[in-house]
């Protein structure tokens, strides 16, 4: 055991020390055709994994599946303002540590591509730059300015000396291949004018001044310098041209669902509509396409940007939010990647050539320097199916589909047609309970000397909190004499308060008067609402309430929030009382965030937690609640249920999960198709149910025993009904026909020649951990439905279940080919015929019971 253990120690030091020395000569270069690795073009299959939105821990996990999936490439941003949270302090600590994650896609094989931008969007608080820049004296954010272009310099700098200093790049050996400089910076080009060129002029030349050894990339920027290859971002991609011939053309974000916003619904892309919009971009010439997002992750903490972005950045990718592999995204487009790859040669030599094939059909033919032939036929057509003729052979293109056919004879895969399984995961509620739960509420009846200062104006929230809390009071009061009318004839004033947004609770004399929330689209809300008044001093105390600052626009840091008013008090004997103008007390944030409630250090505090039963008792808003659970056993993701609360924010052991709200969502929830160009707003999800109800706790955040969970309401709910749930795949499904392409129905070896051809297979496979126990349909013949909802039709074997459930039940997975013979005879002669199946998954323990 010892011999084999220092043998195999000194066989990777020489693979090691092998692969150090190929990587002396080490080039990455680009032509019209391809990025070119070493002297040789490649088409490369990418995803983008950002590492502040997963957990070290899960790393390693979601590359690897990113790999398994096809994947050549890990594309990630750079998130500046978590990197240097303020001026000259830098973290790359935990969840921030770039090396690691860099070097965690350098062991598994794979490239990276790493996006620097400094500006990244993302949908990620304040576009990804740090707020403190804002306050630089005459800084104007991207265009040329040169305070700003000072610092975005100096952060460039910090983050390419950090990957040289750890051989990072390909020419040293690394995994980076390409770096960005800038992100989606087109939009802005016109509204910049000179500044704009200018400023990407520079950019450019200060990025390639770096010298990495990698070639750098600009997307969306039509006129980037001829030293930066400008790449597409977008559903669809295949009309893009380089604006140069000797550059590639590059997919920098093919969009495989889109982000989701509070009070809207979730969105959901066909997989059948992305595969064939990656097939249809390759076909034109398309060298290197990058998913975004590939696995999407948690917005942790207050990075959601926005503003009324979730917590959850789902994406609908093909691994999902907990690092789940989402089915048949992931599957499908895996077999699509493996298409591709057989027709690699072929693309990286040569220009299609174009053949049509019918009115709204094609064939892309492309040859290899050794003459070998691949083809991509299309169907362009929305609605129809259409037979055509190719290579002295019929093919059946379905409605809105791309074929591929590796030697310009075997069909092996079409994007419409999906021969891998389908997975239903659902959240159960672990074996884990909240104990021990109190409250402390913050007090509203402080008096104005606990405010940070005054002023007779409105202030910015931003350029008073600098975003260090979501939350700013303001607060002012009035005297009412004891004539007012309205104290006697019931009818009480009315306030109007204008904001900013980006949502607004208001309290009268420590009593919560009323909420007003916008929108992503709508940020301002005004407030019009009748207030109770005393005779004598009232006060009045709004808080506003941040939800992710803007990420995108021109000129986003000069936009403002808070409470910038009018605010006007109607209906008094006098007329009106402008308030805009009178003396405002000013509070960041809540007291139980500078008291650091949300700490696992339990040493005595100025805290009046209370507890016991009148926690139920005491719904009130502007309430810190907390409790403590144990970690629930099994390997499963797990997510806390909030359904029972309004609106604010959660921690457990002191790590912050996010913003929560139980907004209910809106939109138009009609069936979907895959046919057809695809928008958001054609496959939504989830109207009338709360945008997000689960929220993530990544497994390596607990211990054992005696977890802090702390939350803060703003609205008032029921702490003592929320759950803990495990993300638990209940059951899988196939759904395949007879005769279904399939790549092994094709081989290198005997390229050209007649196949003997190989059953497809309905192929099963629970989540590590379980077993296949029960099969709760089974029907080989004409079945109908989907996934969940199989029914049996015209046409079924009556073995169907007894060949199914021998073959599976016990298994963690399971592979059963589509023939007559495998169920005893033909069911219904010369009837196109389908297997349809969905097995349910359970724990190991109790998978056979």
């Amino acid at each position: 055991m010892e011999t084999s253990s220092i043998s195999r120690s000194i066989l990777l030091f020489l693979i090691a020390v092998q692969l150090s020395c190929q990587c002396i000569q080490c080039v990455v270069t680009y032509d019209g055709k391809a990025i070119v690795i070493n002297g040789r073009r490649r088409i490369l299959i990418s995803g983008s994994i950002h590492y502040p939105r997963s957990t070290p821990e899960m790393w390693e996990d979601i590359i690897m599946k990113a790999k398994e999936g096809g994947l050549d490439v890990i594309e990630t941003y750079v998130f500046w303002n978590v990197h240097e949270p303020a001026p000259g302090v830098y973290d790359f600590e935990g969840r921030y540590d770039l090396v690691r994650f860099l070097k965690t896609v350098q062991n598994a094989g794979l490239y990276a591509h790493l996006r620097i931008g400094p500006y990244v969007c993302a949908e990620w608080n304040f576009g990804g730059l740090p707020v403190w820049l804002k306050y630089i004296p005459g800084i104007s954010f991207r265009t040329d300015n040169e305070p700003f272009k000072w610092a975005m310099k100096r952060f460039t700098e910090k983050i390419v000396k950090l990957m040289k200093s750890e051989n990072l790049y390909e020419s040293q050996g690394g995994p980076i291949i390409l770096s960005q400089i800038e992100n989606e910076y087109g939009s802005l080009d016109t509204r910049y004018g000179a500044f704009g060129h200018n400023y990407i002029t520079w950019a450019a030349e200060m990025a390639v001044g770096l010298r990495t050894g990698v070639p750098w990339t600009m997307c969306k920027q039509d006129d980037a310098p001829d030293s930066i290859i400008n790449t597409c971002n977008g559903f669809y991609c295949d009309a893009f041209t380089p604006n140069k011939p000797y550059k590639p053309k590059i997919w920098t974000e093919a969009w495989t669902g889109w982000f989701t916003e509070f009070g809207g619904p979730s969105y959901r892309r066909p997989v059948q509509d992305i595969a064939f919009a990656v097939a249809r971009f390759i076909q034109k010439g398309g060298s290197f396409v990058n998913y975004y997002m590939y696995h999407g992750g948690t917005n942790f903490g207050r990075t959601a940007g926005g503003p009324f972005v979730t917590t959850s950045y789902d994406y609908d990718a093909p691994i999902d939010e907990y690092g789940l592999i989402r089915q048949p995204k992931y599957g499908h487009l895996a077999e699509l990647h493996k298409a591709i790859k057989q027709c690699e040669p072929g693309l990286v030599a040569s220009d299609p050539i174009i053949v049509s094939l019918g009115p709204r059909q094609q064939a892309h033919v492309f040859y290899s320097k050794l003459g070998h032939c691949s083809a991509f036929l299309s169907n362009y057509d929305t609605n129809n199916g259409s037979r055509v003729m190719f290579n002295q052979r019929h093919h059946n293109l379905p409605a809105w589909s791309i074929s591929i056919l590796p030697d310009c004879l075997n069909m092996v895969f079409n994007t419409a047609k999906i021969g891998v399984q389908s997975t239903r995961l659902t959240m159960l509620r672990a074996n884990s309970q909240m104990f021990s739960w109190e409250t402390f509420s913050e007090d509203l009846t402080t008096s104005d000397v606990d405010s940070a200062f005054t002023s007779f104006s409105l202030l910015d929230q931003v350029n008073v909190t600098r975003d260090s809390s979501d939350y700013l009071w303001y607060t002012t009061t009035i005297d009412v004499a004891p004539t007012e009318s309205f104290l006697y004839n019931g009818e009480h004033p009315r306030l109007l308060v204008e904001s900013s947004g980006h949502a607004l609770h208001v309290f009268i004399n420590g009593k919560l008067s009323g909420s007003i929330f916008g929108t992503r689209e709508d940020r301002r809300i005004s407030y019009r609402e009748k207030i109770r008044l005393l005779s004598g001093r009232n006060k009045i105390a709004l808080l506003s309430v941040a939800m992710g600052l803007s990420n995108i626009g021109g000129h986003y840091e000069s936009w403002e929030t808070g409470v910038l008013g009018p605010v006007v008090l109607y209906g008094l004997d006098h007329g009106k009382l402008d308030l805009t103008h009178t003396k405002w007390s000013y509070r960041i944030g809540l007291k139980g965030e500078a008291m650091n409630v949300v700490s696992t250090n339990r040493m005595p505090s100025s805290v009046e937690w209370v507890q016991g039963s009148l926690i139920t008792q005491n719904n009130q808003p502007l309430t810190w609640h907390k409790a403590y659970f144990n970690e629930p056993d099994g390997e499963e993701p797990l997510a806390l249920d909030m359904s029972s609360m309004g609106k604010g924010q959660v921690w457990v052991n002191g790590q912050s999960i996010g913003r929560y709200w139980t907004a209910y969502a809106t939109g138009n929830c009609q069936q979907c198709h895959y046919t057809g160009s695809y928008r958001p707003s054609k496959c939504q999800v989830g109207c009338g149910r709360p945008t997000q109800r689960w929220y993530h706790v990544p497994r390596s955040w607990l211990k054992p025993t005696g977890n802090l969970l702390v939350l803060f309401e703003e609205l008032g709910g029921d702490p003592t009904g929320i759950l803990l749930a495990k993300r638990s795949m209940t059951s899988v499904c196939a759904d395949v026909v007879e005769y279904h392409t399939n790549i092994k129905n094709w081989r290198n070896e005997t390229y050209g020649q007649t196949q003997v051809f190989h059953s497809p297979k309905i192929h099963l496979q629970c989540s590590p951990g379980l077993l296949i126990s029960s099969i709760k349909f089974a029907s080989f013949g004409t079945p109908v439905g989907a996934c969940g909802s199989f029914q049996q039709g015209t046409c079924h074997a009556p073995t169907s279940y007894d060949v199914i459930s021998k073959r599976c039940i016990g298994e963690d997975r399971c592979a059963v080919a589509i023939s007559n013979t495998n169920f005893g005879q033909d069911p219904c002669p010369n009837t196109l015929k389908r297997l349809s199946v969905e097995a349910v998954c359970t724990p190991t323990s109790t998978g056979q019971g």
